[in-house]
């Protein structure tokens, strides 16, 4: 205790909350949920106490341990709980709310996006490359690879895929949904069959008014051959605002109508997002999650905070990009650059990076763990969902190589100083709000 509040350790965190009376209660995963509720997560559990601090009728505690009456009681006479009527314990491993929780077993549990009832993986595989030829010299020669890293995500675990319905070039747009749609109906297995789908927006100039995102809906849906989404996102925020209400519009009325389970974001910086989210709470909509640019390379100041906030707000953070386009794969060098376009962009910051390569193979070597690993589980770390291209079945494989454990926070400081050091960060995503 200190004051007039009880101070509990919040070990998820990685930090100790004050918790008063729920009016002035700041927990970022209960907050919103319930005015009238005030929710303590601790070491030992998640405890709700409703719906008065002083003389609740009940205290229930969701742990992940037993807890003992004699342990409730002493917890229900520490909180002043006074006359309690009911007091019951239940243990269950409960799904982490809003962020990835630390794995029990080198099992990963299942994420709640947002306030949603969507529970997914803590990992998600990206389809940008499945049609892009630009960037990621996509062929049509590829689609079998393709397929076969669909299904080894599948295997490995990954329930969610996202996408967009400009990923593809010129002819092609949309080939990533195509591709996506086939794989899942033709899946050998269950799991493939129901995998989820996020998909993507453009709010294109020539997009005006809330039936010209709901027809890019039903586009899409109909190149995938499914009749719901499991998450509607608009992919950028619109220039200058412009139809950003009927955008927002769109959105909700495709939650309504049940062509999308959850509505999302992409690529909106923290004050477009407050804002945002208080614009859909006013449709009577909430949104559920928003994907950000994110690796060791790509860092917005305050990025802690910045992923407190979001889940205060109930908003699940996406990390896209957590291997900086392959620069953090291990795989390339200032002698062996990536193909293409992106060997060019970056042939200025492989140079520059090579320090912090050393320490992610030193800490991947300590754990006997690969460089990408090592660079997608920085990204859970931090509290954020990791959205990493799916390409083969190595990759894919490799990539699910970074569930089941945790860099310890030493890791995560050395590695931060490291990419702090070699003052490399990656262009921005030029979309990308402040």
């Amino acid at each position: 205790r200190r004051g007039s509040a009880w101070r509990w350790p919040a070990k998820e965190y990685g930090r100790a909350h004050d918790v008063g009376d729920a009016k002035n209660a700041r927990w970022p995963t209960w907050r919103r949920r319930s005015k009238n509720r005030i929710g303590i997560l601790g070491g030992r559990g998640r405890i709700l106490i409703a719906p008065r601090l002083r003389n609740p009728s009940s205290v229930t505690i969701t742990s992940t341990m037993a807890a003992s009456p004699s342990w409730l009681a002493v917890l229900a006479a520490a909180l002043g709980v006074a006359r309690v009527a009911g007091l019951s314990s239940v243990l269950q491993l409960p799904p982490a709310e809003l962020r990835p929780a630390a794995p029990i077993l080198g099992m990963e549990r299942p994420v709640r996006l947002g306030a949603s009832d969507l529970l997914v993986s803590p990992m998600g595989a990206g389809t940008w490359a499945w049609g892009n030829k630009l960037l990621w010299g996509y062929d049509e020669s590829q689609n079998e690879v393709l397929r076969d890293g669909f299904n080894a995500a599948i295997e490995s675990g990954i329930t969610w895929f996202d996408s967009a319905d400009s990923y593809g070039t010129g002819a092609i747009e949309g080939n990533a949904e195509v591709l996506w749609g086939d794989f899942a109906r033709n899946s050998p297995s269950a799991a493939g069959r129901q995998a989820q789908l996020f998909t993507k927006f453009a709010p294109y100039p020539w997009r005006i008014g809330a039936g010209s995102i709901e027809a890019a809906c039903d586009a899409a849906l109909a190149r995938i051959g499914r009749d719901q989404l499991e998450v509607a996102q608009l992919h950028w925020p619109p220039t200058l605002g412009w139809q950003q209400s009927a955008y927002l519009d769109a959105l909700a009325n495709l939650r309504r109508t049940g062509k999308a389970r959850a509505v999302g974001l992409s690529n909106f910086g923290p004050k477009s997002l407050a804002k945002v989210v208080d614009e859909m709470e006013a449709r009577g909509e909430a949104i559920s999650s928003n994907q950000v640019q994110f690796s060791l390379l790509s860092r917005a100041p305050g990025t802690d905070e910045r992923i407190e906030e979001a889940n205060a707000l109930g908003v699940t953070i996406i990390g896209y990009s957590p291997l900086a386009l392959g620069l953090l794969s291990g795989k390339y060098s200032p002698e062996n650059p990536p193909p293409g376009a992106r060997g060019q962009i970056y042939r200025e910051t492989l140079p520059k990076i090579a320090g912090l390569l050393c320490t992610m193979e030193a800490v991947g070597a300590e754990r006997g763990k690969t460089v990408a690993q090592v660079a997608i589980n920085y990204v859970l770390c931090k509290g954020a969902l990791p959205l990493v291209g799916v390409r083969s079945r190595t990759q894919a494989k490799d990539n699910t190589g970074a569930l089941g454990w945790r860099l310890s926070d030493g890791e995560v400081f050395e590695l931060e100083r490291a990419a702090m050091a070699c003052n490399a960060d990656v262009v921005q995503n030029i979309f990308q709000t402040p």
